[in-house]
């Protein structure tokens, strides 16, 4: 009976009842935001949001399974064109977004198989292969991606009372929160529990019994399935697509999101999804300046601390829970 219990309070998304107080204030902060805020603010935030489910969906394949990809731009592209054409034939908005979702994740099904023979660089270039294939296939073929013109969509009209930045705003919110209770469940379950014994010792995890090929082609199905997703909201929110939106720089922003933000932790995908976004941003005027302040992100996160901005956060959650005795 013991062991039940502490199986289920360590189960348990919020365990304490401070955790409880700031989290939900949290929260609410973040939900009053449209109202006190410039709305480009809020268009930043609804994009913060959006590349936090990618963003996820990479890290349950890379920091809980140990399984490297670059092809994440192509299943952005694979999920946004597809949630493009099903809304242009009159597909509700929500149906078109959950097939996205899972055109990706069989796509990811599929690619996952190399990942059974290959590994390290191997399975990295494999996959990366698929996604300039992918890239090519939508450039070169107007029927796909709508020729010179692109991929119009139709945007969401204002919801009751709220401009259409705050609509986009609380719907992504919404979104981005299921998404992030779902990836917690996945990785407290039996699931993510043996995604991260393939990624310690595959061989050690097949001995426990731990299906290999089952676990390691799920973790690709999941994590393009979410990167689908937020293709779909990708196109919702622009209203446009076109092939040069998802070119290999798509895949770098993906890994340094999840370097950054944290290897093998859920709340690294948020706080790694803000730094991608808010960086172009504040650098704007110096656009040039970007790439160089991603790669010295990841050189100093990897020297000074391996997981990432979660790790640190996490660190100082502990230096404050344990001060002044630590």
């Amino acid at each position: 009976m013991d062991l039940i219990q502490s199986y289920a309070e360590e189960l348990k998304l919020i365990r304490k009842p401070f955790t409880k107080v700031w989290v939900w204030g949290l929260v609410l902060a973040v939900f009053l935001l449209p109202l006190y805020t410039d709305q480009s603010l809020v268009y930043i935030a609804t994009l913060v949001f959006m590349f936090t489910i990618g963003t996820m969906g990479q890290n349950l394949l890379i920091g809980f399974t140990g399984q490297i990809s670059f092809g994440q731009a192509g299943f952005l592209a694979i999920g946004a064109f597809t949630f493009g054409h099903l809304v242009r034939m009159g597909v509700p908005w929500p149906l078109a977004l959950v097939c996205a979702g899972l055109v990706a994740g069989v796509f990811g099904l599929l690619v996952g198989f190399p990942s059974l023979r290959l590994k390290g660089p191997y399975l990295a270039i494999a996959t990366l292969g698929f996604g300039v294939a992918v890239y090519q296939i939508f450039a070169n073929s107007p029927l796909l991606s709508g020729g010179r013109m692109g991929l119009t969509i139709e945007k969401l009209e204002p919801f009751w009372i709220l401009s259409a930045e705050q609509t986009y705003f609380y719907l992504y919110f919404l979104i981005a929160g299921l998404f992030t209770l779902l990836a917690y469940n996945i990785v407290s379950s039996y699931m993510g529990r043996a995604f991260i014994a393939v990624r310690d010792n595959d061989i050690a995890a097949e001995v426990l019994g731990v299906s290999l090929t089952r676990y390691k082609l799920l973790s690709f199905a999941i994590s393009s399935f979410y990167v689908g997703v937020q293709g779909g909201l990708l196109a919702l929110v622009l209203g446009y697509l076109e092939p040069n939106m998802f070119t290999f720089l798509v895949t770098i922003d993906f890994l340094v999101a999840v370097i950054v933000g944290g290897l093998a932790l859920v709340e690294g995908s948020i706080l790694g999804a803000a730094f991608v976004v808010l960086a172009p941003q504040v650098l704007a005027e110096y656009r040039a300046l970007v790439p160089m302040i991603y790669g010295l992100a990841i050189i100093l996160v990897l020297i000074f601390e391996p997981l990432g901005l979660a790790g640190r956060w996490l660190k100082m959650r502990l230096y404050f829970r344990n001060w002044p005795f630590r």
